[in-house]
C-alpha cells in the first residue's frame, strides 16, 4: 500500500500521556506503548483532524523550523508500528498483536496498598540499612559459594537450591504483583532468563498507564521483598547460632541466593528492576539499545548509526552516563561468576567426577548421573526461555 503526500490516514484507537520530556502513545488494541516527541504528537493531532500528509508537513515546518519534518517517513513508521487503521479509506491489513488478558485481578488493591504505602516504604529502607550493618559487622554472615552445598551428595543439593530459590523468587515477584495491584493494574507471571539463568518475570507492561512518579515503587517492589527475606535469614542466624545444622544451612542458602539476586539488580545492562528505575528517573527510554550504540561508536570497525541518529535531543549525556553503568554492570557480572558460579560448578564436578568410575552399584555413581541430568534439564529450560523470547520478536 503506497503512502503519498496527498494521503489521508486513519489511526487505530490510541491514548497519549505526557512524560517528563516526551509523550507515551498507547495502542489501545494491542496494549503496546511508544515514546514520541512533541512534534510527532502534533502530527498525530493534525492527522486525526483529517488533514493530508502534505498539509500536516507544511504546518509543522512552520511551527518547528529547526526540526527535520518528513511526514511520509513518519507515516511509514506509524504503519510499521501498526498504528494506522486506514490509508485513503482503504483498510490496512496487518498482523496486529492481540492484547493479552492479564490476571491477578482477584487481589484487592487494598491488600497491595497495605504492603506498599509511605510507612511500608520507610520500613523497607530501615531493613535495608539493617542488612548492610549486619553483613559489615558480622563477616561470618557474608555469603560464601560453598553455602550452596548442604549435603554430601550433589543430587540433593540441586533440588534443595531449586526449591528455596523458587520460593524466594516467587516472593520477589509477588512483591511486584502486589505493587501492581495497589495501583489496580493487572499482571501475570512468565518464564524468562538473565544470561544463563532461568527466572520468573512479572509482566509490568501496563505500568506505562501510570504517571512517572508512581512507577518507581512498582519497579522496586521485588527488591523490597528481597530485603525482608534477607533480614529474616540474617537475624535467624544471630538468634539461633547453635541451631540445627540443616536450619542454619538453609538460612545460608537463602542469604546466598537473595544476596546474589540483589547484586544482580545493579547489573542494569540486563534490564533489571534498577534499570527501569534509571530509565524512569532520567526520562530517557530505550537506554540499553542507545548505550549499545554509544559503545559500538567507540569501536571503529563496527559500522553503526551515530547515537545522534537514535536518541532524542538532549539525551546524549544520559546515554553516556548509562554506558558507564553498563560497563560496571558487566564487570560486576564477571565478578559474580568468578567468586560464586564458577567455583560452585568446579566444586560440584570435583565431587562427582570420581563417582563415574565407581560403577552402577554405588551411590556416588548414581549421584554423578542424576546430578548431570539435573544440569541438562536446567539448560533445556534455559533453551526454552531463549526460544520463547526470540520467537516473539
Amino acid at each position: 500500500m503506497v503512502i503519498s503526500a496527498n494521503s489521508n490516514l486513519t489511526l487505530v484507537p490510541i491514548k497519549i500521556r505526557k512524560e517528563k520530556k516526551h509523550f507515551i502513545v498507547e495502542n489501545i488494541n494491542s496494549g503496546e506503548f511508544f515514546e514520541m516527541p512533541k512534534v510527532c504528537i502534533d502530527a498525530i493531532d493534525l492527522i486525526n483532524n483529517g488533514e493530508s500528509l502534505e498539509i500536516v508537513e507544511q504546518q509543522l515546518r512552520v511551527k518547528y523550523p529547526k526540526e527535520k519534518v518528513d511526514l511520509i517517513d513518519f507515516a511509514e513508521q506509524l504503519l510499521e508500528l501498526n498504528l494506522i487503521a486506514e490509508i485513503d479509506g482503504v483498510r490496512v491489513v496487518t498482523k496486529v498483536k492481540i492484547k493479552e488478558n492479564l490476571g491477578f485481578v482477584g487481589i484487592s488493591p487494598k491488600m497491595g496498598k497495605f504492603f506498599f504505602n509511605k510507612v511500608a516504604l520507610l520500613f523497607y529502607v530501615a531493613l535495608f540499612m539493617l542488612n548492610l550493618f549486619l553483613l559489615l559487622s558480622h563477616p561470618s554472615l557474608f555469603p560464601h559459594y560453598k553455602d550452596l552445598f548442604v549435603f554430601d551428595y550433589m543430587v540433593l543439593n540441586i533440588p534443595t537450591w531449586i526449591i528455596l530459590t523458587f520460593c524466594t523468587v516467587l516472593i520477589h515477584e509477588f512483591g511486584h504483583i502486589l505493587a501492581m495491584r495497589a495501583q489496580n493494574l493487572p499482571t501475570k507471571l512468565e518464564v524468562g532468563h538473565r544470561l544463563f539463568l532461568v527466572v520468573l518475570e512479572t509482566d509490568m507492561s501496563s505500568v506505562w498507564k501510570l504517571p512517572s512518579k508512581d512507577r518507581n515503587v512498582l519497579f522496586m517492589a521485588g527488591i523490597c521483598f528481597d530485603t525482608v527475606i534477607l533480614s529474616i535469614a540474617l537475624i535467624s542466624q544471630l538468634i539461633v547460632p547453635n541451631g540445627s545444622g540443616i536450619f542454619l544451612s538453609i538460612m545460608n542458602i537463602i542469604v546466598l541466593d537473595t544476596f546474589i539476586r540483589m547484586i544482580y539488580q545493579l547489573c542494569i545492562y540486563m534490564k533489571t528492576d534498577l534499570y527501569y528505575v534509571f530509565e524512569n528517573v532520567s526520562g530517557c527510554y530505550n537506554l540499553m539499545e542507545n548505550a549499545q550504540q554509544a559503545i559500538k561508536e567507540k569501536i571503529s570497525f563496527l559500522k553503526v548509526p551515530s547515537i545522534k541518529e537514535v536518541t532524542f535531543e538532549g539525551e546524549r549525556r544520559i546515554v553516556n552516563l548509562y554506558s558507564v553503568f553498563y560497563a560496571l554492570g558487566v564487570a560486576l557480572t564477571v565478578s559474580l561468576y568468578t567468586f560464586f558460579y564458577i567455583p560452585q560448578l568446579l566444586f560440584a564436578w570435583k565431587k562427582i567426577l570420581p563417582g563415574f568410575s565407581e560403577g552402577p552399584t554405588s551411590l556416588p555413581f548414581w549421584d554423578a548421573i542424576l546430578f548431570t541430568l539435573q544440569i541438562l534439564i536446567g539448560f533445556m529450560l534455559l533453551f526454552y526461555s531463549w526460544r520463547k523470547k526470540y520467537a516473539q520478536q
